[in-house]
């Protein structure tokens, strides 16, 4: 056998879906800071050009795996008023990317066009239509939903306790008396409570206030 023969077999040995899944184990292992082709490769025990030849670049790479997580929510049995509809989806999707080391992370600055995003993207737009008041609203909203999920996973999977007392420290230090009169509730950890009040502040607002059209 030739040794183009044997890399042919090997890159019909390996699946996207393998080396989808080694990329995850090496993500839930080392965080995203650890996510390379390389370790991808070496996860898999196959040459870094069998796992490019997949997945040709590491952004390719990124917004695949961000599709699996978007991919592994549910979008049935939903609840019936578009406003819960709306924030059952956006909790989901919150579970999804906690599933995962780094998943907020991963899925943030990536916005694939593949079946799996778009599935979720139509499914919340589809609440959102029925409850704000024009289409821009609700595609907007879509959005301001999405980075704000985004924005709190990623200080919930990062929420190192040490930044929180240098935080408490600086604000001692310096006089800041806005924040030193809400500092307990600012740097809150409570991110299941802060995640419900937040959506629900969005979606009240969506509901209530057009987006502008000029």
């Amino acid at each position: 056998m030739t040794k183009k023969q044997a890399a042919a077999r090997t890159k019909v040995g390996i699946t996207l879906d393998q080396v989808v899944g080694a990329a995850f184990d090496v993500l839930d292992r080392g965080g995203v800071a650890k996510l390379s082709t390389r370790a991808v490769a070496a996860e898999l025990g196959v040459s870094m050009n069998t796992v490019m030849w997949h997945i040709r670049t590491k952004a390719r790479l990124l917004e695949t795996m961000a599709d699996a997580v978007l991919g592994d929510i549910d979008l049935t049995d939903l609840p019936e008023s578009w406003h819960d509809q709306a924030a059952e989806l956006l909790g989901r999707l919150r579970r999804a990317m906690l599933s995962h080391r780094d998943g907020a992370l991963l899925v943030a600055g990536t916005f694939p066009a593949e079946p799996q995003t778009l599935a979720f993207t139509d499914r919340l737009l589809t609440a959102l239509l029925r409850g704000c008041p024009t289409r821009r609203t609700a595609a907007w909203t879509a959005w301001n939903l999405f980075y704000f999920t985004l924005g709190l996973v990623q200080e919930e999977q990062a929420a190192p306790a040490d930044d929180r007392d240098r935080l408490r420290a600086h604000v001692a230090e310096h006089h800041f008396p806005g924040l030193d009169s809400a500092l307990d509730d600012f740097m809150s950890v409570d991110f299941e409570a802060r995640f419900r009040f937040g959506i629900g502040q969005i979606l009240h607002s969506a509901s209530t206030e057009a987006a502008p059209e000029h």
